[in-house]
C-alpha cells in the first residue's frame, strides 16, 4: 500500500520533504524532528506537516493582516491631516508598531503625548519603540513613569522590561531589585529570559542556569499553540543554557 502510494505521488515524496526541512529550518520546533523527516522519508514529512506545519497556519493571520494594516495606516495618516487628536495618533502607533515601523510609531506616540499627556497606555507603546529600536536609555522614563502609577501595568510586563532596560544600561542594582519584585508574579518566557541574562552578565552564572531551566521546564507544561508564540525565547534560552554549560 505504502509502495502503491510511493509510485503515484514519485517526486512530490521528495517535495514534501524539502518542504518540511525549510519550516524545520525556519521555526526550529524540537530537534527531533529533523530525524523524522530524513530517516522516515515521506512518511515522517507528512508527520511532520500535521503536528507543526499545520498548527502554525494559524499564525498565518499576522501576515494577512499585514497586508490590509499598510492601507490602513495610509488611511488614518489623512485623517489626521484633518483631525491630529491624541486618539488618532495613537492608533497610528499602535499599526506602526505592529508594523514594526518602530521609528514611524516613537514619532506618532510623541506627537499624541504632546496633545495629552494622561495616558498611561501612550507612555508605555512610546517605550516599547524605544527598546525595539535598541534605545534602552530613552525607554527608561517611560517606562518609569507608567510602573510608578501602577506596578502591575500589562500583568508586570511593564516592569519586567523596565528592569531589563536598567540591565541594559549598567544600573545593576536598580534591575536586581526590580527584577526580585516582577518574577514573584510575573513567569513569561520573555521575563524569565530576560532575568537570567541578568544573572549571568551580574557573574551570578550558577543562578542563571537555574532560571534558564526553569524556562526549558516551562516548555514542557505549556500549550502547544502558546509554545509556538514563545518559540523564540525558547530558542534564545537555548542558546543561553549552551553558553552556561560552556563557561
Amino acid at each position: 500500500m505504502l509502495d502503491a502510494l510511493f509510485s503515484l505521488f514519485g517526486p512530490w515524496v521528495f517535495v514534501l520533504q524539502i518542504a518540511a526541512l525549510i519550516h524545520f529550518l525556519r521555526r526550529r520546533p524540537d530537534g527531533y524532528w529533523i530525524w523524522i523527516i530524513l530517516i522516515g522519508g515521506w512518511l515522517g514529512a507528512a508527520a511532520y506537516f500535521v503536528m507543526e506545519v499545520l498548527p502554525d497556519l494559524g499564525l498565518l493571520r499576522d501576515a494577512f493582516q499585514g497586508i490590509g494594516r499598510k492601507s490602513r495606516i495610509e488611511m488614518l495618516e489623512g485623517q489626521i491631516l484633518d483631525n491630529p487628536s491624541a486618539g488618532n495618533l495613537e492608533d497610528l502607533g499602535e499599526l506602526c508598531f505592529d508594523h514594526k515601523q518602530y521609528a514611524k510609531a516613537r514619532d506618532a506616540y510623541n506627537r499624541a503625548i504632546a496633545a495629552r499627556s494622561d495616558s498611561p497606555h501612550a507612555f508605555y507603546r512610546r517605550g516599547l519603540c524605544a527598546l525595539a529600536l535598541g534605545d534602552y536609555a530613552g525607554a527608561i522614563p517611560d517606562l518609569e513613569r507608567v510602573v510608578g502609577g501602577d506596578a502591575k501595568f500589562d500583568f508586570y510586563r511593564a516592569a519586567a522590561l523596565l528592569a531589563d532596560a536598567y540591565a541594559h544600561t549598567g544600573q545593576g542594582e536598580r534591575a536586581g531589585n526590580l527584577f526580585e519584585q516582577v518574577i514573584p508574579n510575573s513567569t513569561t518566557p520573555e521575563t524569565l529570559y530576560n532575568y537570567a541574562t541578568f544573572l549571568r552578565s551580574a557573574g551570578r552564572e550558577a543562578e542563571a542556569r537555574e532560571w534558564t531551566q526553569r524556562l526549558m521546564q516551562k516548555k514542557r507544561s505549556m500549550p502547544r499553540n502558546f509554545e509556538r508564540r514563545e518559540r523564540p525565547w525558547f530558542r534564545k534560552a537555548r542558546q543561553l543554557q549552551k553558553e552556561l554549560g560552556a563557561a
